[in-house]
């Protein structure tokens, strides 16, 4: 690892230390598919935000470039009511697989082709803001690049969701009484 990948690095858990409390977190490769790319880590914290919860964050994707990223590049946050890490690792197999492709914006779906953990049947992801951090935490974040980080969230839905997410838009589905945690839930569909 060059020095500067290595302060790249250093910056981005000095963050996520600052933002986590020193929280000691678990560290979760996912090998590179991408020629002069390294891996994808997850980088997971359990009982954050709270007992009983995982969150985890990726670093890697941000390492790769997409045209649509002129004011940050991502890297990618998912929190859930559950402690089972496969959460994390699914999150972090998508960015290292779609690094360069996809753009990971706001209101973005994906089909993740499976459930991603054997506790629940949810197969795909919606993403937005991160609901469990603010602003100041996954905004702008310094990393020493020409551009800085942006943490986007990632949201376990149902594929159900997703196919009503692509039809009528983020914004109907947000607006349904849904937990944005609960990896337990059934879908949340409003009634015809």
């Amino acid at each position: 690892m060059t020095d500067a990948a290595a302060t790249r690095v250093e910056r981005f858990l000095a963050h996520l230390d600052d933002v986590t409390g020193r929280a000691q977190p678990r560290f979760l490769p996912v090998a590179t598919t991408h020629e002069g790319l390294p891996g994808v880590a997850a980088v997971v914290y359990d009982d954050l935000p709270e007992p009983g919860y995982l969150m985890a964050v990726t670093y890697g994707l941000s390492l790769a470039t997409h045209e649509r990223w002129v004011h940050g590049r991502p890297e990618l946050c998912i929190c859930v009511e559950s402690a089972d890490p496969n959460w994390g690792l699914a999150v972090a197999f998508i960015a290292e697989q779609l690094r360069g492709e996809c753009p990971f914006a706001y209101g973005d779906t994906l089909d993740f082709g499976g459930p991603m953990s054997e506790e629940s049947p949810m197969s795909s992801l919606v993403f937005f803001a991160p609901a469990v951090l603010e602003p100041a935490d996954y905004l702008g974040i310094d990393v020493g690049d020409d551009l800085p980080i942006n943490i986007a969230g990632c949201y376990p839905i149902h594929d159900v969701e997703r196919q009503f997410i692509g039809t009528h838009g983020l914004e109907a589905f947000w607006e349904q009484e849904w937990d944005p945690f609960d990896v337990h839930r059934a879908p949340c569909l409003p009634e015809s």
